[in-house]
């Protein structure tokens, strides 16, 4: 597919159904809704699902989006049911001679030495020229290969609208596991393309991840969205937050008496668009959001926010 072929203009939310959101996953998914609403783009939902899932939760996960307020364009996708188009990219990138076979187990790529001048945590590149022979004598020994990029370049730069102009490593990473599963860096990128996403908002643990993917894009003819990596939700520990830490889903939250008006309150006012105890609905945040006032720290939740 040609990139000047694709459809443009959407954003979208992508969770992965392990379990039920938290506060924190809810309010990114907020502040994608609302990028994309004011400036005029679709909004997508899809479930990264070529993990572990949890049986039901992505059908709360969407209950509990649609009961913030949100709403989405279009069906929801799952990657399990895009794994034969996974596959005619990673095929294609083979025959353009732009993959490798990597039999190296993590713990050999944590004890290789590192190449020179290759940035701390980048692969050594132990795979990356085998001989013919070599590569035959580790599929004898029974050792089934990872799919890795072979990058030719070591960094790479995108654009975000919260951290500006942002310049991260690339190396060979992989884009298909040993178990021929895709890696969640490929899948993102063709899935991303196919909907039109061209505006990509999630948390700031993925900003180093983002030179990879604009980078693989490239080489599949793909645009690099403009990205939004916006702050966490970290507990009173200065910790990611997970369900570890109590009430923190909508449903849990709900048994102790926090409808989800409170919780829509309380995650616009950590964005600075509500009062503590304003009640207000999406549409609402729509008319107040400012890209640029948005807060650069993350939340600490603590136990007593619902108080």
């Amino acid at each position: 597919m040609d990139a000047n072929d694709l459809p443009h203009g959407a954003g979208r939310y992508a969770p992965s159904p392990s379990g039920d959101l938290h506060v924190g996953n809810l309010r990114t998914a907020v502040l994608a809704w609302l990028f994309a609403r004011t400036t005029g783009r679709r909004f997508m939902i899809r479930m990264e699902n070529l993990d572990r899932t949890a049986e039901g939760s992505d059908r709360r996960q969407l209950r509990d989006l649609a009961a913030l307020g949100l709403d989405w364009d279009g069906e929801v996708v799952y990657q399990t049911d895009r794994l034969a188009v996974y596959q005619r990219v990673i095929d294609t990138l083979r025959d353009e001679g732009r993959t490798f076979e990597c039999y190296c187990t993590r713990r050999e790529i944590l004890e290789a030495p590192s190449a020179p001048h290759a940035p701390q945590g980048a692969y050594p590149g132990t795979c990356r020229d085998l001989t013919d022979t070599q590569r035959a004598e580790r599929r004898a020994a029974g050792r089934p290969p990872a799919i890795r990029i072979r990058a030719d370049v070591t960094e790479f730069t995108v654009t975000d609208l919260l951290h500006g102009e942002y310049t991260g490593m690339v190396d060979d990473f992989v884009v298909q596991r040993n178990d021929g599963t895709p890696a969640y860096n490929l899948a993102v990128v063709v899935d991303d393309a196919a909907q039109g996403v061209d505006q990509v908002v999630r948390g700031d643990d993925l900003l180093s991840s983002s030179p990879r993917q604009a980078y693989v894009a490239t080489l599949i003819g793909y645009p690099a969205p403009v990205y939004a990596h916006v702050p966490m939700v970290l507990n009173s520990k200065h910790v990611r937050l997970s369900k570890r830490d109590g009430a923190v889903t909508l449903a849990d939250l709900a048994a102790e008496g926090v409808g989800v008006d409170r919780v829509r309150t309380r995650i616009a006012h950590s964005l600075g668009f509500a009062g503590a105890d304003e009640h207000v609905e999406l549409t609402t945040l729509v008319e107040r959001f400012d890209p640029g006032a948005l807060p650069r720290e993350p939340w600490i939740l603590t136990p007593d926010e619902w108080a």
